[in-house]
């Protein structure tokens, strides 16, 4: 793999107009059936997204090329098990590997629309699931519209970290900056890693233990955050360097998920929901989790009172640490996701966790590269809703077991966020075309 990557790359280097190409075949190739399981695309991927982060291509190039791409391994993979249905099976790889089939099958049977979904993050499974969709005879539009949110996620979660390092590295930054940067990589992956490995051992203290980690994580960003001036400072530079008005449009857009309108609108609906359907234990604990981090949050923020970047045309008063949209959004789309896990297995679990930090992510992010908050305040903004959905999880695990919410509850809870959030992005949308066009 190494000599045969170093070659693909330093081609890639001298050739630098093949990059797009290279960008849509790989991810091409990562998601089409049998051969995303022999090929390892993903540490291609990232090679390649640093190239691209290098100056070679803008993020919005590179993210939109990778979701091209995967969008076509999925639809091939998917037409392939239409066409062929179970003679499929007869492939020599397929005869040779049944378990690649056979736990693709299982996962779609009893996960269905949903696997999809989470199955694109998941190796083994995402170049093998559209096909199983295809064999199973899933209807075409709503297979589409499922891989275009899933790959539009993936994309994200993919290409980014590999072309923020490339752009990274080509930047001058302050000094100090890879030291301080290393040291937050260090901690958001020990958190990451502590959570995967006490979920997966079954830890019967692994929440708590979490809880423990990530307020330690809290504490130090709070009380260390003018020492990570330097991190606060390149990272603000490297998202400002590449703006674009494309990307500030939907920089805008995803922002306003995580407004206090719009997430107390989102929070307060959910607890209707929850409570219309008699679902009191998930109600304590969804309505406490978001209720308790807004309380923390306001506390927390005036009581560091720090400035917001110097960014902005037109400033806000409010301060900046931690990020409200942060805390809001990561407190919301996790506190969702312990509820969608529950008595689930442990890959599932983990995953919709997952999903649910992706998902707040992106609304994070978008605080950074509108200039609204610094890097470390988003940080604690997320530090803080972890902490409070572990030790909220710790507390019901103790003295309530927090039962799974019904299904049927499920497809009144996410079509209605998704409306509600849907509608505040079209009417931002529809509010500046307007003012465009006077």
């Amino acid at each position: 793999m190494g000599p045969w990557l170093d070659s693909v790359t330093s081609w890639l280097t001298t050739n630098p107009q093949w990059l797009g190409l290279a960008v849509f075949i790989v991810a091409c190739v990562e998601c089409l059936a049998i051969a995303g399981i022999i090929v390892p695309g993903t540490v291609l991927l990232f090679a390649i997204a640093v190239l691209a982060g290098s100056g070679a291509l803008s993020l919005g190039q590179t993210l939109l090329l990778g979701f091209l791409g995967g969008l076509l391994g999925d639809m091939l993979s998917y037409a392939l098990g239409r066409r062929f249905h179970q003679n499929i099976r007869r492939l020599p790889l397929l005869r040779t590997h049944p378990e690649w089939m056979t736990g693709a099958e299982n996962y779609f049977q009893r996960y269905g629309i949903v696997s999809l979904i989470v199955g694109r993050f998941i190796g083994p499974l995402r170049p093998m699931l559209p096909m199983v969709a295809g064999m199973c005879d899933m209807p075409l539009p709503r297979f589409i519209l499922v891989s275009l949110l899933a790959g539009a996620g993936w994309s994200v979660a993919y290409l980014l970290p590999g072309w923020a390092t490339g752009a990274a590295i080509r930047l001058p930054l302050p000094e100090n900056f890879w030291p301080q940067a290393a040291i937050v990589a260090v901690s958001i992956a020990a958190l990451l890693g502590l959570s995967i490995h006490a979920n997966v051992r079954r830890q019967p203290k692994a929440t708590l233990l979490i809880g423990t980690l990530s307020l330690a994580l809290l504490v130090a960003v709070f009380f260390g955050y003018t020492h990570m001036a330097a991190f606060d400072q390149g990272i603000s530079a490297l998202v400002q360097e590449h703006r674009s008005s494309t990307m500030d449009m939907l920089a805008v857009l995803v922002t306003q998920i995580g407004n206090f309108r719009t997430q107390l609108l989102a929070a307060a609906l959910v607890c209707a929901l929850l409570f219309f359907n008699k679902q009191w234990r998930a109600l304590i604990f969804f309505g406490g989790v978001t209720l308790f981090t807004a309380i923390a949050n306001t506390a927390t923020k005036h009581f560091f009172a720090r400035m917001r970047p110097d960014v902005l045309l037109d400033p806000l008063t409010s301060y900046s640490m931690p990020s409200g949209h942060s805390s809001g959004s990561f407190a919301f789309f996790l506190a969702l996701a312990i509820l969608a896990g529950r008595e689930k297995p442990q890959r599932m679990r983990i995953t919709c966790v997952l999903i649910g930090c992706l998902l707040a992510m992106t609304v994070a992010m978008s605080r950074i590269y509108l200039g609204a908050h610094w890097p470390t305040d988003i940080m604690a903004g997320a530090f803080l809703a972890i902490t409070v959905n572990a030790f909220a999880l710790a507390l019901t695990q103790r003295y309530m077991v927090l039962t799974p919410v019904p299904v049927k509850v499920w497809w009144m809870i996410l079509p209605s966020c998704a409306a509600l959030y849907g509608f505040f992005m079209l009417s931002h949308l529809s509010k500046e075309l307007l003012r465009y066009a006077y």
